[in-house]
C-alpha cells in the first residue's frame, strides 16, 4: 500500500458557541479570504460529537514555511477575523499547531 500524500503542518483551532449557523457563516467568510493563500491545502470545520456548542477548525499546509510566512504575514489577522469572536478562550491554548510525521 502506498500512503496518499500528506500535508507536513495541521493547526488545530477551538470553538465555543450554541450558535452554530453563526459559526458555520463565520468559517466560510474566513474560508473565502484565505482561498489562494500559498501552501493552504483546505480546511475543514467540525462539531464534537455530543456537544453540539464545540468546534474545531483544522486547516493542512504543504509546510511548516508556508504555516509560518502565512501567520506572519499582514493578511492574517484579518483572513481569520470572522472566527474569532467564537474562540474557546476557556482552554489554555485555543489552538494547536502539528507537524504531521507519518501517514496512511
Amino acid at each position: 500500500m502506498t500512503a496518499p500524500a500528506t500535508p507536513s503542518v495541521e493547526v488545530v483551532l477551538y470553538h465555543l458557541t450554541d450558535r452554530e449557523a453563526a459559526v458555520v457563516a463565520a468559517y466560510h467568510e474566513a474560508s473565502r479570504r484565505m482561498a489562494g493563500t500559498p501552501g493552504l491545502l483546505g480546511n475543514q470545520l467540525m462539531n464534537q460529537v455530543g456537544r453540539s456548542d464545540s468546534y474545531v477548525v483544522i486547516s493542512h499546509w504543504d509546510s511548516w514555511e508556508s504555516f509560518e510566512k502565512w501567520e506572519r504575514g499582514a493578511g492574517h489577522k484579518d483572513q481569520t477575523a470572522p472566527l474569532r469572536e467564537f474562540r474557546d478562550t476557556g482552554r489554555e491554548h485555543p489552538f494547536e499547531i502539528y507537524k504531521v510525521l507519518a501517514s496512511y
